[in-house]
């Protein structure tokens, strides 16, 4: 394999998405797409193939092993993974360029990314810098099992890449607010720590809008940052709640 060359992997649900072939080294993040998604329109498939992807489709086994499986799918050690809501900018794209030009510094590299939130993008408090491993090479890293909010496992250092990931979230608070509900019950699902206390189910989200809203200066993006710190710290309590309903109905 070519110093430089990268697969792209874009995950997807009930979707597809494209990914665009390019030469090694060149300032683009996008070399040998594959998509991995539940199950696609022959529509889609036929734009996706149309645009040079390889499309994978398979039932939905849950987040990170839907993407630890496409990244062993894919025919490049080096892979990019992406979601169907997620673009590369362009300042991150000539830094993926520039770490893979030659031999790279680091095995795993991480990446600010940026969520759109009520029509901006949010650049304090918790929806900035939401650092993201994403470019890795899968010989040394590889998805966690979780079903909701997976991470890369690495083994190895991890270096950082100027340039944001963009979070293009298309959702209206309604649809925003239903995707949190989905994500605190498959938290909650999985949880298997200490019982969860009073105290706890109270002080998680307080701390939390301190440490993002006060902190870290999420009142610096307006009224978008506020709503989105409110709904965290909304999330944070209804996952504990959840989580006291199911281990007293297990007593």
């Amino acid at each position: 394999m070519a110093t430089g060359t990268i697969c792209a992997i874009c995950i997807a649900r009930f979707a597809t998405a494209v990914g665009t072939h390019c030469a090694p080294n060149a300032p683009s993040a996008a070399i040998n797409p594959a998509l991995r998604c539940k199950k696609s329109s022959t529509r889609q498939t036929a734009l996706c193939a149309a645009r040079g992807a390889r499309v994978v489709a398979c039932e939905w086994l849950g987040f990170g092993p839907q993407k630890d499986l496409a990244v062993r799918t894919a025919r490049n050690d080096w892979v990019l993974c992406v979601d169907a809501d997620e673009r590369v900018s362009a300042d991150l794209a000539g830094a993926i360029g520039a770490a893979l030009a030659d031999k790279p510094a680091f095995s795993a590299y991480s990446c600010a990314r940026s969520n759109r939130f009520l029509g901006r993008y949010l650049h304090h408090g918790e929806g900035y810098p939401d650092w993201s491993l994403r470019l890795f090479d899968r010989r040394v890293a590889h998805w966690s099992s979780d079903a909701v909010h997976e991470k890369v496992i690495c083994s190895v250092p991890v270096g950082r890449l100027a340039g944001d990931l963009l979070h293009d979230t298309a959702d209206t608070l309604d649809s925003y607010l239903a995707k949190q509900n989905r994500y605190t019950s498959l938290q909650a699902e999985k949880y298997t720590g200490k019982p969860v206390s009073a105290a706890r189910l109270v002080l998680s989200p307080l701390v939390r809008f301190v440490k993002f809203y006060v902190v870290r200066g999420g009142f610096r993006d307006g009224v978008p940052g506020l709503v989105h710190i409110a709904i965290g710290c909304f999330n944070s309590f209804i996952k504990y709640a959840k989580i006291r309903e199911r281990q007293r109905s297990d007593q």
